[in-house]
């Protein structure tokens, strides 16, 4: 048996999950692992893995605020619309109250046609007539204007009505799921801050610190090294370093980035033959 500090040394064909990586290894030979080192790992793996779902839940409330954003601007397009077709409407109400007071006046006018005593009054009145008559037929056009104009704002009201029920039909739907991921993110994260926290409290008080000081500078704390290379800062091991880093025996730092390594024996396991 070894110390508290290292699991058992095991020779030949291994059929358990390995105590580093957590895979299904065949034909790997295990070397005494550290314990702490195992833990340190398991921790790391908890931490990411909170750290993801937590990423995921901050994104809840921005992908709401787009969908809220979304709404609104469909809302907006069609209130815009809405305002355009009342407008036309009160536009042609407006041309029509005028044309009404321009028949009243041609119709005073020729009325008091019929009173003048000279030509010069005559000609002067049929002048007033032609001008009103004038301005009647400009109204004319401008209600055939908003009439057509009317027409083509009503069928984009319409038509902005349609999409906005839509949007609108997503926005509650994409809204509930939202609302179902966020209660399952948040439970995922509820489990793995305590299974975050069970693992710290098993390691010393000097392991933890040394975890948490690189965790704190680098985000990550602890890294595989791979081929002789740290996998995340990507620097070249000394060659004797990684044979004993390889053995999980001893808490390593990666001499360039200060992350604490360790070697997935899994990597290196020999496919059983057939």
């Amino acid at each position: 048996m070894g110390n508290d500090n290292h699991a058992c040394r095991v020779r030949g064909t291994v059929h358990a999950p390995c105590p580093i990586s957590g895979r299904m290894a065949r034909r790997v030979e295990c070397a005494a692992v550290n314990v702490d080192l195992e833990r340190l790992v398991q921790l790391q793996k908890t931490a990411s893995q909170l750290q993801k779902v937590e990423a995921e839940l901050a994104q809840v409330p921005r992908d709401r605020a787009a969908l809220e954003a979304r709404l609104s601007e469909e809302r907006a397009r069609l209130d815009e619309a809405r305002t355009g077709l009342q407008g036309s409407q009160k536009n042609r109400k407006q041309h029509e109250t005028e044309l009404q007071d321009l028949e009243q006046k041609r119709s005073k006018y020729k009325s008091q046609l019929m009173d003048v005593k000279t030509n010069k009054e005559y000609t002067a009145m049929l002048h007033e007539i032609e001008g009103v008559e004038r301005e009647i037929r400009g109204r004319e056009d401008l209600i055939l204007g908003e009439m057509e104009k009317t027409e083509t704002l009503n069928d984009e009201v319409k038509q902005e009505e349609q999409v906005f029920k839509a949007v609108e039909q997503r926005f509650r739907e994409e809204g509930s799921s939202l609302d179902a991921r966020a209660r399952s993110l948040q439970v995922q994260a509820e489990q793995l801050r305590a299974e975050r926290d069970a693992v710290a409290a098993t390691l010393s008080p000097a392991v933890m610190d040394l975890y948490a000081r690189v965790a704190k500078l680098r985000g990550v704390a602890v890294a595989e090294a791979r081929d002789g290379t740290c996998q995340v800062c990507h620097v070249k091991l000394r060659p004797q370093m990684y044979v004993d880093l390889k053995k999980n025996e001893a808490i390593v730092q990666c001499p360039a980035c200060n992350r604490i390594l360790f070697y997935d024996t899994t990597a290196a396991a020999v496919p059983s033959q057939p």
